[in-house]
């Protein structure tokens, strides 16, 4: 038995009237195809961006007159324009194999486990830490589910040992989606960037593998920031194992493509000075909010610093949402997954979007200032992080209130700093004052100080208050001279 993943049914998807079934690709196109409903929250982001990628391959839009021209789907033309790519999409039998080396590896198997990010790597088995990762959990994988760990795979790649490369866009990368939520078929073609058909020759797997082992790098298309490869790049040398029914084990060796300079359309990038090389952006751990937002659902004010992923700045119409996804990695060791859905903000001019990342800024002062007026009361470290990660919380709603207000037109800053203040406050005297006459004297006197700091920092003066007022237009108070003796 073997899978080809062009012609045959192997993604199971939910509709629109909440059932459940399985489809080939070129079905994404049918209007009651809702979502792709993997077991996995990764495998599902993956599955859109392999979508993507295959009309991308097989069918992109020439410009924004010929995607606007085809937003409606087109089941019969997309299976037509998908058909001739089959041949390079079988994951097994003789010739190359999906996402595989095209060379037959030798060597010993690894569990089939291992395509999964949070599964534990042999040191971490051999130590008994797999605490926060996780051991023999698939020993066997059917072929669709394969098929689709090997694409998360290739596209999240962690650093793994010697040789061993990461994605394209680093391990666990930020993977911004425009969602209008409607069908798949909306999903994806909103998502889609403009280009050409490719050839199938442009794949990794149609061709030896282009090894790094003496440092060679693979740049993007010449002229071109990404070309097909980013949606089907195989930085691991991989060969799957497999029985009549599943697969049962993976060959990995070393020094697969390093890939250099390539600038994925579904990601956010930053660098650290202008002229500098552009670095794709990684998820933190925690909860995605407005804290999270520039550089990744909205512009900085230092845009050439920063720049959103493709898909986000591109003006179509009809936008809803953003979806916001990816592995929080520390190196190797997966820390969370983030899956969040964000407003889409289209249509501010300059001057409010400048407005929306004062609010942001201003709050991010404001978190700094309470964190560190909570030093003689926290002990350093998580605890006082997990204060400022409340502040951003229960902020939340009132800065989402006030981002209506600038598209009405409204400044909220003077609003939006009362919040902050009322807070900030609040939640210091929460944390401070319960059980404060019965501190020492020593103790009492350190508290009182913070709090004062806070208070000025609130009010405008201190090292902090420009980081708070100067974003949301304010000058700063003017200080009192002191009168002649």
């Amino acid at each position: 038995m073997t899978l080809n993943l062009i012609n045959d049914s192997w993604i199971p998807v939910l509709c629109a009237d909440k059932s459940r079934r399985v489809i080939a690709p070129w079905q994404m196109a049918e209007a009651d195809v809702v979502q792709p409903d993997w077991p996995r929250p990764d495998l599902n982001i993956a599955c859109l961006e392999l979508l993507i990628g295959l009309v991308f391959l097989a069918d992109p839009p020439a410009d924004s007159e010929d995607w606007d021209a085809r937003r409606d789907a087109d089941p019969r033309r997309l299976r037509e324009k998908l058909a001739p790519y089959a041949p390079a999409f079988n994951l097994f039998g003789e010739g190359p194999r999906f996402l595989q080396d095209l060379e037959p590896l030798a060597g010993e198997g690894n569990p089939v486990d291992m395509l999964f990010i949070d599964s534990a790597g042999a040191n971490t088995a051999r130590n008994n830490a797999d605490v926060m990762v996780h051991r023999s959990r698939y020993d066997r994988l059917d072929f669709p589910m394969a098929a689709m760990a090997l694409y998360t795979f290739q596209a999240d790649a962690p650093s793994g040992g010697a040789g061993n490369r990461t994605s394209m866009r680093g391990g666990g990368p930020l993977v911004t989606l425009v969602d209008p939520e409607r069908t798949l078929w909306d999903l994806v073609w909103r998502n889609v960037p403009c280009g050409r058909p490719a050839i199938m020759e442009n794949l990794p797997w149609m061709r030896p593998t282009r090894v790094s082992d003496k440092g060679q790098q693979t740049l993007p298309p010449e002229g071109e920031l990404f070309g097909v490869e980013a949606f089907f790049g195989m930085p691991r040398r991989l060969r799957l194992l497999h029985d009549e029914e599943a697969v049962t084990g993976v060959i990995q060796k070393p020094w697969g493509t390093n890939y250099a300079l390539w600038k994925h359309p579904l990601s956010p990038y930053y660098r650290l000075k202008p002229g500098t090389e552009w670095l794709p952006k990684h998820p933190r751990a925690g909860r995605f909010g407005y804290r999270n937002w520039l550089g990744v659902v909205t512009n900085e004010s230092r845009g050439e610093l920063s720049e959103l992923a493709l898909c986000l700045r591109e003006q179509r119409a009809g936008d809803d949402s953003v979806i916001v996804a990816g592995w929080s990695m520390d190196n190797m060791k997966p820390r969370d997954f983030i899956l969040s859905r964000q407003r889409l903000l289209s249509g501010l001019s300059f001057e409010e979007e400048k407005q929306l990342v004062g609010l942001i800024q201003a709050a991010e002062a404001v978190s700094v200032a309470l964190r560190n007026a909570l030093a003689p009361v926290l002990a350093g470290g998580e605890a006082r992080e997990a204060e400022r990660e409340e502040f951003f919380l229960q902020t939340e709603t009132k800065f989402l209130t006030h981002v209506q207000a600038i598209e009405r037109g409204e400044n909220p800053a003077h609003a939006w700093l009362h919040d902050l203040r009322t807070q900030a406050l609040g939640q210091f005297d929460a944390k401070a004052l319960p059980g404060l006459n019965q501190r020492e004297v020593e103790a009492i006197g350190r508290i009182t100080e913070a709090r004062r700091y806070l208070v000025m920092a609130l009010a405008g003066y201190g090292k902090q208050s420009g980081d708070i007022f100067t974003p949301l237009g304010f000058p700063l108070p003017e200080k009192k001279k002191r009168k002649a003796a």
